[in-house]
């Protein structure tokens, strides 16, 4: 997702470079990021292949602004004690 955040769009043989995965790796987490609506896909020509093409729908982005925030939440209050008092 952060590749995506990132990049707008992404082809798979980019993404799978980027994050050192297998086809297969990279082919099942994307396509339960896809099944859950978070990513968007289409087929287009390059050359004389076909590739896929990756982006991230409105409701990706939301999720991943709103996981943004959690990861900056936790930062900001990393050094603060819990009820228990630990860190």
């Amino acid at each position: 997702m952060t590749v995506l955040y990132k990049e707008r769009t992404v082809t798979f043989n980019r993404l799978k470079k980027i994050i050192v995965g297998t086809d297969g790796a990279v082919y099942t987490h994307v396509n339960k990021l896809f099944t859950a609506g978070y990513v968007a896909q289409k087929k287009e020509i390059a050359g004389n292949k076909v590739q896929t093409v990756y982006w991230l729908t409105e409701s990706g982005k939301k999720l991943f602004r709103k996981y943004l925030e959690f990861l900056e939440n936790i930062l900001a209050h990393s050094g603060e004690r819990t009820i228990n008092g630990e860190k």
